[in-house]
């Protein structure tokens, strides 16, 4: 039997974590969701009190990633989760409003599975995550490194 996955959002948007999990809902994800609205409470529970990242081994999940956080970057979170052997197999994707094409590039560099710049006109974004959503209903994830 598959592990159920959990979707781990690090988001510091209040009213785009609720705009993305109400959208992902309406696609038929009823997934668990972890939200995160900063990256110290993300790395802490991604890498647990000792930062090894062994509190998640055998667990599956799928990490919705901002860039712009208050107290790091998600250059910094991506990084950290592609190079640790519990987390590395993990699909990432970056939603962020930055659209800069070196920055594209360097997230994918990192092991970014997914890129995608947030629409700014509302129901755009909400289509947006609604279409997420459905790709996240059909994707297989694996489960992190034993």
């Amino acid at each position: 039997m598959t592990q159920p996955v959990t979707i781990i959002m690090i988001e510091d948007d209040e009213g785009h974590a609720r705009l993305i999990e109400r959208n992902i809902r309406r696609s038929g994800v009823n997934n668990e969701i972890v939200s995160f609205a900063n990256g110290t409470d993300a790395m802490t529970h991604l890498f647990g009190t000792d930062g090894s990242g062994l509190v998640q081994k055998g667990n599956a999940l799928l990490i919705l990633l901002d860039l712009n956080l208050p107290d790091m970057t998600g250059i910094d979170i991506l990084k950290q989760i592609k190079e640790n052997k519990y987390l590395k197999a993990s699909p990432v994707v970056v939603l962020t409003t930055t659209d800069d094409s070196q920055e594209i590039k360097r997230c994918y560099e990192l092991g970014c599975n997914v890129y995608i710049t947030k629409p700014v006109n509302y129901e755009n974004f909400a289509n947006a995550i609604r279409q997420l959503g459905l790709f996240f209903s059909v994707i297989q994830v694996p489960s992190a490194a034993s």
